[in-house]
């Protein structure tokens, strides 16, 4: 029988305090609170309703469009692009200046099944953010952006 290999000499990892870990927890408790209603109501799944909201806000995107604001995989956009036309919630277009893009804009279903979401989503929002004054919501708002900002890409890269 062989010898147990050696264990290398580890930094201490306390997964509970790594930001990227923390925001990727918190952002799956909050969305996956307020899909359940979204879901029960309409049927969307995350994905979906992301898509949705995008083209609400932005009509006339293409799908790696959509992507690129989501920052979801292109995978999970495009089936959610899929079920979205199939459901006819979203329509797709030729682009009229260059005939090789589509483009997608939310149909009138669509944007009624939006009008519904959005106040939901708003609403839960405002709950999440209840127990924080307003200077630590400016706050927060700020460290968001600055996190998110131009060149963070980069940054990380780096690591």
């Amino acid at each position: 029988m062989s010898e147990p290999t050696a264990q290398p000499a580890s930094v201490t990892f306390d997964l509970e305090h790594l930001l990227p870990y923390r925001l990727s927890v918190l952002s799956n408790r909050v969305s996956n609170a307020i899909s359940s209603e979204y879901h029960r109501r309409f049927g969307l799944a995350i994905t979906e309703w992301r898509v949705m909201a995008v083209l609400g806000r932005f009509p006339g995107l293409s799908a790696r469009e959509v992507t690129e604001r989501t920052a979801m995989d292109k995978v999970a956009v495009s089936r959610a692009v899929a079920r979205l036309l199939e459901r006819g919630l979203v329509q797709r277009e030729i682009h009229g200046d260059d005939r090789r893009r589509s483009v997608l804009t939310l149909s009138e279903a669509g944007y009624s099944v939006h009008a519904e979401v959005a106040p939901m989503v708003l609403a839960c929002e405002s709950n999440l953010l209840s127990p924080l004054s307003e200077d630590e919501r400016a706050t927060l708002d700020r460290l968001i952006e600055k996190l998110a900002g131009p060149g963070m890409e980069e940054m990380l890269r780096h690591i």
